[in-house]
């Protein structure tokens, strides 16, 4: 099953996407923030989100890791 119809997959694929983002900006800030328009807009949101919800983002990690690791 692709992770558009499976719900936690895709929270697993948008919580890996946001804090891949925060990374890569923490690393080359300049990467992503010259796109802060259109599709690749995207990638800089999602890096914001990162940054400024870092809390509730590292709980919803550690949530989905144990969900993973002993809900199947």
């Amino acid at each position: 099953m692709s992770a558009i119809f499976n719900f936690q997959s895709l929270l697993t694929v948008i919580l890996l996407l946001i804090c891949t983002c925060a990374y890569i900006r923490s690393l080359a800030p300049s990467l992503l923030d010259k796109n802060k328009t259109g599709l690749l807009g995207i990638f800089w949101k999602c890096a914001r989100i990162g940054e400024r919800k870092s809390p509730f983002v590292a709980v919803c990690c550690v949530l989905m890791a144990i969900s993973i690791l002993f809900g199947q």
